[in-house]
């Protein structure tokens, strides 16, 4: 199993390929869409990570794929030019998985 980025950032998308995530810099949201579905379709991958501004572009049809698709995990993560407010963040994600506010 592999996982593979969507990046809107070429430093992302550099950092991960140097820890041997593969991936795919788009800046369109019909070319997020299109590679979601492409890395989607391998049957190896495993986990799809997406940069936060991206998954804010294309919110409804991701959050489309997360519900309907038994595989592969779709996960939301920050980029270089994320936000520095870490703890409301991790609250954030723990409330989101959780469905509970902590």
């Amino acid at each position: 199993m592999k996982c593979f980025l969507i990046s809107d950032n070429a430093d992302t998308l550099m950092g991960m390929r140097l820890a041997g995530i593969d991936g795919v810099l788009v800046l369109k949201p019909e070319d997020v869409i299109s590679a979601l579905d492409k890395a989607a379709a391998d049957n190896n991958t495993a986990v799809i990570f997406v940069t936060k501004k991206l998954t804010d572009m294309c919110r409804d049809e991701i959050s489309e794929r997360k519900l309907t698709l038994r595989r592969p995990l779709i996960v939301e993560i920050p980029d270089r030019h994320g936000d520095s407010h870490i703890s409301e963040t991790l609250s954030r994600y723990v409330s989101d998985a959780v469905g509970m506010k902590i």
